[in-house]
Parts: structure tokens; sequence; C-alpha cells
């Protein structure tokens, strides 16, 4: 059982929280202590509502679930975790991390309520509405970030990007649906509602046009926010980012992959040195010079 529970919380997933540590490195407090911790410990509650949203989820789509190839083995899909103990679950989870953010601050926690009740519409409807639901995913990212710049007092954090992660999380969960939408056409799956208002020449021409803006944002984030370092060094990275989003075009488009980017992210290893060499780029230059 313990088991089952780890793996309906889908750690794996908890990578995208990691949005919540964008405003640190950026605004140059990754070594100050109070802030790193005050970070982490928001990255923490994160997650674990993050997981209560999967539970409900996993709930509401359970039906579906088990006519997917995939989706089948998870654990309420598949009955190790029973429906009952399923809620449970959620709630303690929702409840224990809203309560917990309030050590952090009052933002920080409407940040976090404002999720949950985005996340939960999107688990009862908006998911099978196109385009909105993928919206929906984007405006998650956005939140993140935005709960990152609550929990601590930034100085030099640009606008900027908020809109490169608006793009850059409509760029993959449009991949995302072009992943689902390619398996079901070639394994001949029952597919989720919400597919029905997609096709993979309209996915192709959105993930072509928030691709073009997510190069072109971030471009000139690094060379006109204003907290960066005046020698543009910043515009080094830019040939990382472009790379990255090709490396993802690659996949979804060549070897149909895309359906879970979280594993792309953890199983491909030209998108993890891409990955890590940005982050190292980004530490370098923000730190070092």
């Amino acid at each position: 059982m313990f088991n089952a529970i780890l793996k309906e919380m889908r750690i794996r997933q908890w990578i995208k929280n990691s949005f919540v540590f964008i405003p640190l490195v950026f605004d140059r407090q990754l070594f100050t202590v109070d802030s790193l911790v005050r970070v982490v410990f928001g990255f923490i509650l994160f997650c674990f509502i993050s997981s209560s949203i999967y539970f409900i989820n996993d709930i509401m789509d359970i039906e579906a679930d088990k006519k997917h190839p995939k989706k089948r083995f998870r654990p309420i899909a598949s009955g190790l975790i029973p429906i009952p103990l399923a809620w449970g679950f959620a709630a303690f989870f929702s409840l224990g991390s809203i309560i917990a953010s309030l050590y952090l601050s009052k933002i920080f926690s409407i940040i976090l309520v404002t999720y949950f009740v985005i996340n939960l519409a999107y688990s009862l409807r908006l998911k099978h509405v196109a385009l909105i639901d993928v919206m929906i995913i984007a405006t998650g990212f956005v939140l993140r970030v935005g709960a990152g710049v609550s929990i601590i007092v930034v100085e030099r954090f640009s606008p900027w990007l908020y809109v490169v992660t608006t793009l850059f999380a409509l760029f993959i969960g449009f991949g995302k649906r072009r992943g689902e939408l390619a398996t079901i056409q070639v394994n001949g799956n029952a597919q989720r509602k919400v597919l029905d208002g997609y096709t993979i020449p309209l996915l192709d021409q959105l993930i072509t046009i928030v691709s073009a803006t997510t190069i072109i944002a971030y471009s000139l984030y690094t060379f006109s926010a204003p907290n960066l370092p005046s020698n543009h060094t910043m515009m080094l990275t830019i040939p990382l980012t472009v790379y990255g989003i090709f490396r993802y075009l690659y996949l979804i488009q060549v070897k149909n992959e895309g359906g879970a980017p979280d594993e792309l992210v953890l199983l491909d290893r030209p998108l993890q040195i891409t990955f890590g060499l940005f982050a190292i780029s980004v530490v370098i230059i923000f730190y070092l010079f």
C-alpha cells in the first residue's frame, strides 16, 4: 500500500514545482540561506498540494484510465488504492499544505489555494475543453513562479520571466496533447474527450507559434531586462534555449513522444545535458559576473 501511495503521488512530476525556484535564482538569492530555506519549504508544500490534485484527477478519470494502455496501471485505476482512501489522502495533502503555507506568507497561501481551485476545476470540467485545458496547465506554471516571488523579498526579478514561463508552459502543454493524440492514433485506444477538440495539424500549428514566441520572448529578456549583467552575457544562454526547444520538437514530432513531458526530462539524455548546461550558465552569469 505504501508503494502504491508513493506512486500515486507521482513524485517524478514534482519536477514541475521547481519553477518555484526561478525567482530565487534570477534574483541572485540562491546562496542566501534564509531565502533558500523558505523556497525549499514552499516547494515541498507545492509538491504535496500537487499530489492531492493527482489523487482527485485519477479518481475522476478512473473509467477512462482503465482503458488507457499505461494509465490503467495507476494505483487508483488498478484498484490498489480504494476510492474512499484516495479521497482521504487528497484532503490530507491539500488541507495540510494550505494550513502550513500560512507560515510563509498570506500571498503564498492565496496562490496555493488559487492553484488548488483552478486545478480542481480542471479535474472536474475544464480538462475536457480544448485550448482552455492547456491554458490551465500554463496558469499553474505561472502561479508557481508567482509563489516563488511571494516567499522572498525580490529586488531584481524581471516580469519578462512571467511571459517566458507562460509561453514555455503552453509549448509543453500542446506538445503533451500532441503526444497523447499520436499515441492513441497508433494504438487505436479510446481517447479522452478533450482530444476530440484537437487534430495533429492544429497542434503542430499551435506548437510552432508558441515555440517561436518563447524563443523571441526569452531572447528579449536576455538583453532588455534591467537586472541582468551589463555585458549582456545572458545572451549566451539563447542557443541552449533554442536547442532545448528544438530537441523537444524532435521528440514529439519524429519520435511521437511527449505524452509525459516529465518523463522526457528525466529520461532523455540530450535534454538533461541541455538543462544542466543552462542551469550552470545562469549561475555563473548571475553570481560570478
